[in-house]
């Protein structure tokens, strides 16, 4: 996640703060302590190195936000009472999440001297097994004028994986909580060790072909799996398919989705969908008039119309969903319908809502419309038909991924789909209306200034709210993974740093005015952990950034691989050796927020950002900066035998093919190959610092070095991908 990985509409107006003169002034040590008590850093360590403090207002306003009022000493006081009473008055905590085979303990509590029970309910009805008490003993509390013990029981360690269910009784009461257990290590990239794998990394929206309908597509996803899987590859790297806004006009920026549980329909392919074949022949060929308009965007070599393709594709989509289905095709219909249960239904209301009502409307902030409401359920029932074409859109996307994947392992992937998991949804999103009681309110995430950005960066989305999520027993989270990974042979999580620490931005702050909330890590990457496990992926955390230098080794302890960039990975002042690479990390030479490698060996970039006014130097002094770090990549080159002359012989392709030879020297168990960098192509597909007035961000169509479009139906007898991508192989694999 980087600067402009998103642009964002303007975030909801929230109530203002209370005025100066409403605050006393408050003990900075007691605030401090209470932050700490909730996990808000009250300093960190900036990209110059120093330690910098957050504001007090700040941390002010981001207690408020996790729900604890601190304009006072008496608040403050108050609240760290609160803060150190809270887990006394509960009999079991909110959730528990645990590695299997290690030994775990869980607090019970219960009034002083009566005895109490816990048993673990398995997963799925597979039986029920009793917690021990341990001989612990805990000085009693007062919690509320009633004296509270805490009694002790320790977890059986041989508890299967899964999700099950803590029960505690005690004085004829019962309480429940969630237990999950998780893998101590993820096992799924273990074959990768033993035979290294490459796969292509690719924006899907920017790959289309010829029966396209100007948007790559779920049936392109398949093409490209079996194109590349008959050369070797191992998998194919897309970016976030999230949903987007259910009508046009939509946010081009997968990066910024509406929900990141669902995906989006835009991707669906029109002539896959069965029901196709039984139109009538009038809806036929209105259907195919859609698709001749739609043919002409196909050609557009220079920018993607979603909005003009989307309009199509669902005016088409509502044909078919008013086609009768068969009884074996109903009864799938229903069956994706129950096993996506109350989540589905609830994006498919907000979605039937969202046709016809303003992102910014007051009902998506009304606690009165909120889910569950009155409000909400006579909207239910009112939109039932939308409801169900919205539902009915996600069961298509659901079977045009399953047989992408399918494609994929029988062209012989090892992996196969590796989908792309967002940092959030923005403020207006579906997420945020149906998922709003574990988000934060009047805040947002981001970043803290940094070389790239030194005002900071906001991406406009609003965080888990840490202990909300913990009290749902992390079901949203996990129903999230789960459906991601469904039809998937692995999961890129960007900015896998926010499972540690997210980088809040109350409302009314600059970015760089923000703090980071800690996370329970070991809970959010035990259960990332464990539906990876259960899906049979591959994880990859992309743990570029500032970070603390724990947080790798305890990643990579876990099963989870990282994200190496060759133009990123630096020893000292000299690029690193290809031997000093990770093993357990996903190496690649660019990323979607730098050119492709054709245009970052030009430098086209350089000129790109000084026309958009982007550069804080000349465009000179930056050229020289650019060309000295060519340099010293090219003499790295020269010293491994790759290159010849300053930028090889045979030109820019060669040099290329030499950059992705270097890397595959390194110890990483996936290497990635960009389709942009296998076909020429030169423009960036997201230039950090702009919004889509000044560049197409997430617009522009795969192309090759002359700039015209370049479709999958070309792939097999393109020169150029076929030699990238049999040196890739032969260097790995000879």
């Amino acid at each position: 996640m980087t600067a402009t990985d998103q642009q964002h509409p303007p975030r909801p107006i929230v109530p203002a703060d209370p005025p100066a003169d409403a605050r006393e002034d408050v003990d900075p040590h007691l605030l401090q302590q209470l932050a700490d008590a909730h996990g808000v850093g009250t300093s960190f360590q900036g990209w110059d190195g120093l330690p910098h403090s957050v504001a007090d207002g700040t941390l002010v306003k981001v207690l408020a936000a996790l729900g604890v009022e601190a304009r006072t000493n008496g608040q403050i006081e108050a609240a760290l009472a609160e803060a150190e009473l809270a887990p006394w008055r509960r009999m079991l905590p909110p959730a528990v999440v645990i590695q299997q085979g290690e030994p775990a303990q869980v607090p019970v509590h219960v009034p002083d001297g009566t005895t109490a029970r816990l048993t673990i309910s398995l997963e799925g009805d597979a039986g029920v097994r009793d917690a021990v008490q341990q001989d612990v003993w805990v000085q009693p509390r007062e919690v509320d004028g009633a004296l509270t013990g805490r009694a002790t029981f320790a977890l059986p360690q041989d508890l299967p994986l899964g999700w099950h269910t803590l029960r505690a009784e005690s004085g004829g009461a019962t309480v429940t909580a969630m237990l999950v257990v998780t893998p101590a290590r993820l096992a799924t990239a273990g074959p990768l060790e033993e035979r290294r794998g490459w796969g292509l990394a690719t924006q899907l929206y920017s790959v289309r072909s010829k029966r396209s309908w100007g948007i790559g597509d779920f049936a392109d996803l398949a093409d490209l799996a079996a194109i590349s899987g008959a050369r070797g590859a191992d998998y194919v790297l897309v970016n976030p398919l999230h949903a987007a806004e259910p009508v046009p006009p939509v946010q081009p920026s997968p990066y910024s989705p509406s929900t990141r549980r669902f995906f989006n329909p835009l991707y669906i392919r029109i002539e896959a969908v069965p029901e196709l074949a039984y139109l009538k022949p009038r809806k036929r060929a209105a259907l195919e008039r859609l698709h001749a308009e739609a043919a002409v965007l196909n050609k557009e070599g220079t920018r993607l119309d979603r909005d003009a393709v989307y309009a199509a594709k669902l005016e088409a989509l509502e044909m078919l969903y008013h086609t009768r289905r068969s009884p074996a095709r109903q009864a799938a219909f229903d069956e994706f319908c129950r096993m996506s249960g109350k989540g589905l239904d609830d994006f498919a209301l907000w979605s039937a809502i969202r046709e016809d009502l303003a992102p910014h409307d007051p009902l998506w902030t009304d606690p009165a419309c909120a889910i569950g409401t009155a409000e909400a359920e006579a909207l239910r029932e009112k939109l039932a038909d939308r409801i169900g074409f919205h539902r009915w859109l996600q069961w298509i996307c659901d079977e045009q991924l399953e047989d992408a994947q399918r494609a994929a392992l029988r062209a012989g992937m090892r992996l196969g789909v590796v989908h792309d998991l967002a940092v959030g949804v923005d403020h207006s999103s579906a997420d945020a209306w149906t998922l709003r009681s574990v988000l934060a309110p009047a805040t947002s995430v981001g970043a803290p200034p940094d070389m790239y950005n030194q005002q900071g960066q906001d991406w406009g989305q609003p965080p888990w709210h840490p202990a909300r999520l913990a009290e749902a027993g992390y079901a949203p989270f996990r129903d999230m993974l789960a459906t991601v990974l469904r039809h998937a042979g692995g999961i890129r999580v960007d900015h896998i740093l926010g499972l540690f620490r997210l980088w809040w931005i109350p409302a009314g702050n600059a970015p760089g005015d923000g703090a980071y909330v800690r996370y329970d890590h070991e809970a959010l990457i035990g259960i990332l952990a464990l539906e990876a496990h259960r899906a049979g992926a591959v994880v990859i955390g992309e743990d570029l950034g500032t970070f603390e230098p724990w947080v790798r080794d305890y990643l990579a302890a876990r099963g989870i691989l990282g994200t190496s960039i060759l133009w990123f990975e630096y020893d000292g002042d000299s690029p690193l050796a290809p031997e000093k690479y990770r093993t357990q990390a996903l190496a690649s030479v660019n990323t979607h927020d730098l050119p492709p490698t054709a245009g970052y060996l030009a430098g086209d970039h350089v000129g790109l950002r000084s026309r958009l006014g982007l550069l804080e130097r000349s465009e000179a002094e930056e050229r020289a900066e650019h060309n000295a770090s060519l340099e010293k990549m090219f003499a790295l080159l020269r010293e491994r035998g790759y290159l010849a002359g300053a930028a090889g012989t045979g030109g820019e392709e060669h040099t290329i093919e030499a950059l992705h030879l270097l890397l595959a020297q390194a110890p990483s168990v996936l290497l990635g190959v960009a389709l942009v960098d296998a076909v020429g192509e030169r423009r960036v597909q997201n230039q950090p610092g702009t919004t889509e007035a000044l560049y197409p961000n997430w617009q522009v169509p795969l192309g090759g070095p002359d700039g015209k479009p370049v479709y999958l139906d070309d792939l097999p007898a393109n020169g150029r991908f076929n030699a990238l991508l049999a040196a890739v192989e032969r260097a790995l694999h000879r």
